[in-house]
């Protein structure tokens, strides 16, 4: 009960912290404010299942054939408790005929009734309770089970249930009419499993029913420990006194506060969960949205999101706003070597692929009794996709969620710049700053450390800053999708079977997206070698090929790959955690001097292991115009300058040994210029969207993005604030937009 009490007084804590705007705030008050009300009645609920069993029921859901009764037979002579088949000790002793003669008696809507009234006045506790297929189907049954029982979801592959009906002889279901296939039926009938399920067994083929009972067992006890999946800062030190409690955050609590008090980034405490090759081939021929659900089901406990509500969040952000019904398809380019386009997004960058899902999980996870005020630095694409993603919310969240995002205001694209501007909306503003992206990343971290500050916000406004680049860990984590969804394309389409390795190439400079892929490779897809990309700020390569990060004398040049003009890279603090067997204190140290002093070195050991798993080398203005080019004359295809900086890399670093996937982390609409001028096309008009046009006329590879080229034709010039490089000057922008947003 100790978490529960725990909840209860920050319930407490932040109802008095809304409600006493006079009263002056202690400094770090402001942090117990994400510890809500809301997360603590969301816990509460599940401290009536702490025994395995206890006075609640284990539910076995999923399709005719499932082993949904024999996996429950197991689980009941394991746990020593009663097992209830619903077809055999319900159904057919409430009805005295079999379960198939009633559908022949009364048909598919009459049965589908019945059935669930047979369920309503039926009630067990602390037994394993097997469905019917049909029983999803009826809602007020099923809300009547799942009062009293966590329902398991046997997720078992397609080909394997209809061959087991076969085997079983059974050639009609519940609700298959003349002219209904098996298969199509089946597959409408997973709306329903989706919709009831509180934890997802995914069973292999060929497993044997003792295996999937052990897991679901597994899946039982994990459903459970709602303190079992925690999250810490990069700068954490460990305890030397076991006994000592370690202040760890939930994922709700990570995804609320962005940045953790003490300038280190959340990070789990126990990595990733890892699937089996078994869980791994079952989604070969999955959808993006399949591959999402159940990727993100294994990263974040069902008592921060439960699953339902998770896949309702899935399918809203990779529903109609990605042009390309793949999500993020690979693409052939030559040889050994495929594009990964993670550009069909409504923004036309790879940031959709998480901000179109990241402001969902965000509002379900903050309280109802704060706003929230996001803020956002971007080199370029985030700024745009964060806007984007947040302006698509509800209503009654986009009332208490804005967003202010910080661009340097002349450090991106004119497209970017006009992009972000014409993306403002209700709930979102961009304010152009007169300096670089570092100094936007580094200025906001200092707002967020600024404990003053942000109390004052809160007692004064009623409203609690948080992040959405990619410190934040909610803004990180659907990254890994895509990197396993290629992997997974490319077994699919018969170009390596399952177990074969790959590289990626990334064009990065705040290292999100390659360490993305380091963590789909700690869930088990085999990535052999990390290609890390650089344009001509080239810190992070010359990090890794002597393992010091050196930004005195530098100077950020400002190139035609904007994204990626970065000097220092926020999301490799994680990787070096990660390395340094998360040793918080090193991370203090290091981080510390680069703050200072400007520079760090790591020791050899470390610079040892990270040159096993990574090669880096950068590619020059000149040689990125040239693959263009000769990409566009050889092949048909038109890459982005940042696609282009990683395919000059890959070609030079990468043995050919294996497949290599080269993430296209753009759309080359969006840097028309530096294109037409890479093809040579002399003819350049000054709208973007005739030189769109002209771009389009080559019927090239990629299309023209469709959502780009409306944006284009917006006559309307929208308003931005531009503001001078200093923190207190930003600081007073947040404020008044505060003001005018909640007030």
């Amino acid at each position: 009960m100790l978490h529960f009490n725990r909840c209860q007084h920050l319930k407490k804590v932040t109802q008095k912290c809304i409600s006493s705007i006079h009263v002056k705030m202690d400094k770090h008050a402001h942090r117990f404010l994400s510890r809500t009300f809301a997360l603590a009645e969301l816990r509460k609920s599940w401290y009536s299942t702490r025994s395995l069993v206890g006075d609640k029921n284990i539910i076995l859901m999923g399709p005719p054939g499932a082993g949904k009764t024999t996996v429950g037979r197991i689980i009941g002579q394991k746990l020593g408790c009663c097992v209830i088949d619903v077809d055999d000790d319900i159904l057919e002793k409430t009805w005295n005929m079999s379960v198939s003669e009633k559908l022949q008696d009364v048909g598919n809507e009459q049965f589908l009734e019945e059935e669930g009234k047979a369920v309503l006045n039926f009630s067990a506790s602390g037994s394993v309770i097997s469905l019917t297929g049909s029983n999803p189907m009826h809602d007020a049954s099923m809300w009547h089970l799942k009062k009293n029982g966590i329902i398991v979801y046997l997720d078992v592959p397609l080909v394997d249930i209809i061959r087991r009906l076969k085997l079983m002889k059974i050639d009609r279901i519940v609700g298959q009419n003349s002219g209904t296939s098996m298969k199509d039926l089946l597959k409408f009938r997973r709306q329903y499993y989706k919709k009831w399920y509180d934890a997802r067994v995914v069973c292999e083929s060929g497993a044997s029913p003792e295996e999937v009972a052990d897991k679901v067992l597994n899946a039982i006890k994990r459903y459970q420990d709602v303190d079992s999946e925690t999250f810490i800062s990069t700068r954490h030190v460990w305890p030397k006194d076991c006994e000592q409690k370690v202040s760890a955050k939930f994922f709700s609590e990570a995804v609320i506060e962005g940045l953790a008090s003490d300038g280190g980034l959340f990070v789990p405490v126990k990595g990733f969960p890892k699937l089996s090759c078994g869980e791994w081939k079952s989604l070969i021929g999955a959808t993006y949205i399949e591959r999402a659900q159940i990727l993100l089901e294994r990263c974040i406990h069902p008592a921060d999101i439960p699953a339902a509500r998770l896949g309702e969040m899935i399918e809203t952000a990779y529903g109609e706003n990605f042009a390309c019904s793949k999500i993020a398809p690979v693409r052939h380019l030559s040889g050994n070597q495929f594009i990964l386009e993670l550009f069909h997004g409504p923004t036309g960058s790879f940031k959709d692929l998480s901000l179109q899902l990241m402001p969902h999980i965000f509002a379900h996870c903050i309280p109802s009794s704060c706003n929230y005020m996001i803020l956002v630095a971007t080199s370029g694409d985030t700024g745009s996709a964060v806007l984007n993603g947040f302006s698509r919310l509800n209503k009654n969240d986009k009332q208490r969620i804005a967003v202010v995002t910080f661009f340097p205001e002349n450090g991106v694209s004119d497209f970017q710049k006009a992009q972000i501007i014409s993306s403002q909306r209700e709930n979102g503003w961009a304010v152009g700053v007169e300096s670089d992206f570092d100094f936007c990343q580094t200025a906001l971290k200092r707002i967020f450390n600024d404990s003053d500050y942000t109390g004052f916000l809160t007692v004064e406004y009623g409203t609690i800053l948080s992040s959405a680049n990619s410190i934040n860990w909610g803004r990180l984590l659907p990254q890994v999708v895509y990197h396993a969804s290629a992997y997974l394309d490319l077994v699919s389409q018969g170009f390596l079977s399952f177990g074969s390795p790959i590289d990626v190439c990334v064009p990065t400079g705040n290292f999100g997206n390659i360490l993305a892929a380091v963590y789909a490779k700690m869930m088990g897809i085999p990535i052999r070698k990390f290609i890390c990309a650089s344009n001509q700020n080239h810190v992070l390569t010359d990090f890794i090929k002597t393992g010091h990060y050196d930004l005195r004398e530098r100077k950020l040049a400002q190139t035609f790959s904007p994204s990626i003009d970065i000097l220092k890279s926020s999301n490799l603090e994680r990787h070096l955690h990660l390395m340094a067997n998360k040793d918080g204190q090193l991370m203090t140290k290091l981080f510390y001097q680069l703050e200072n002093q400007h520079h760090f070195q790591i020791e050899n050991v470390l610079v040892e292991k990270l040159q096993q798993d990574f090669v880096a080398d950068w590619c020059s203005e000149g040689e990125c115009l040239a693959a263009i080019n000769s990409t566009y004359n050889t092949l048909g295809y038109i890459l982005d300058p940042h696609t282009a900086v990683a395919k000059v890399v890959a070609d030079r670093v990468q043995d050919k040994t294996c497949p290599v996937i080269i993430s296209s982390t753009a759309h080359y609409s969006k840097f028309a210029p530096a294109i037409m001028q890479a093809l040579k096309i002399k003819e350049i008009n000054e709208t973007s969207s005739s030189q769109l046009y002209l771009l389009g006329s080559y019927n090239a590879l990629p299309p023209l993005h469709e959502a780009l080229l409306e944006r284009t034709k917006q006559q309307e010039k929208r308003e931005y604030q531009v503001c001078a490089a200093d923190v207190n000057i930003l600081k007073s922008h947040v404020e008044k937009l505060i003001q005018n947003q909640f007030i």
